[in-house]
């Protein structure tokens, strides 16, 4: 039986890391996360493929269900593209549904993200993500604390979660059920002293039962996301947000360079008392920026929707 490191395992390894955006941070390594460093069973080191000095950035852990509601893809992508535009670094685990639109949401934003994957740093998973992950390593990075070559087995996935909590100030679960590994990461987040932040939803969706439920026991209720920015005590964070509101008040003076208007009924369904953001309005429709910004105005006056957070809601 041999004991010790594989030489084999080591030689590719090191193999790895001959490309420039392939790296190992060891425990002691200065590139190395401090709140990484402070929770129990700290990994001893990372692969990372990306850029390894995002991970000293702060940054907000964004949860939820893969089988998420439009309610809970929305909320995801206008939580992270407002919270990277203000200066978080959004870290997920690129799984299907919340996660993916998180960090679809903080690459729109123009912003890093972090990907905290359950498989070896050379395997994509899920691969409908291989996209994804080489959009978010351009200027963030996907981190695993597994071996390469390491498969997407189930119990490396709950495993990664204190990793994507312990890199964060705060966990936000978007959408989740009553037992899913969303709540195993909030679950961490308390146990390593972080802030847990928590979206509410419609009584009756089973989606929404596990973010209710952290409420209950004391999480934050977010409705907008200067509510995390305040909580986390980002207080000029807040105030550059309130100048990125202000600029998107200017845009809506645009003059129309087009008419292909749709159904006020279609775009106030679309629009739904939940809320939604520009983006999911746009790619909904198909209508060019101008159009829908004077069809949301209209709207807007006539008292059918009203904007609130950056965010508009059907009245």
């Amino acid at each position: 039986m041999q004991s010790g490191p594989n030489p084999a395992a080591v030689d590719a390894d090191l193999k790895w890391t001959m490309t420039a955006e392939h790296h190992i941070v060891c425990f002691e390594d200065p590139r190395y996360p401090e709140l990484l460093r402070q929770i129990d069973v700290a990994p001893p080191l990372l692969f990372v493929r990306g850029n390894a000095g995002i991970l000293a950035n702060a940054q907000l852990a964004i949860v939820g269900s893969r089988n998420a509601t439009s309610y809970g893809l929305r909320n995801a992508y206008w939580m992270a593209h407002e919270l990277g535009q203000a200066g978080l670094v959004i870290t997920s685990g690129m799984a299907r549904g919340i996660d993916t639109r998180a960090h679809q949401g903080a690459l729109a934003a123009g912003q890093a993200t972090i990907a905290v994957i359950g498989t070896g740093a050379d395997i994509i998973y899920p691969t409908s993500n291989q996209k994804l992950a080489d959009e978010i390593a351009t200027t963030g990075a996907l981190i695993s604390e597994f071996a390469l070559g390491t498969l997407p087995i189930s119990t490396n996935f709950p495993r990664r979660n204190r990793i994507m909590s312990g890199l964060s100030l705060g966990t936000l679960v978007v959408e989740a059920i009553v037992k899913s590994g969303s709540l195993i990461t909030a679950r961490l987040a308390l146990e390593q002293n972080r802030e847990v932040f928590a979206i509410p939803g419609l009584i009756s969706s089973p989606q929404s039962a596990g973010c209710h439920q952290l409420i209950a026991d004391g999480a934050r209720l977010v409705a907008q996301p200067v509510d995390i920015l305040r909580e986390l005590g980002m207080e000029e964070l807040v105030n550059s947000g309130k100048e990125q509101a202000s600029k998107c008040v200017q845009t809506r003076l645009l003059p129309i360079t087009n008419n292909n208007d749709i159904s006020t009924d279609r775009l106030t369904t679309l629009i739904g008392y939940q809320g939604c953001e520009m983006e999911s309005l746009l790619d909904a429709t198909g209508l060019e920026y101008q159009t829908l910004l004077r069809q949301l105005l209209e709207l807007e006056l006539a008292g059918k929707i009203l904007t609130l957070g950056g965010r508009y809601f059907r009245t």
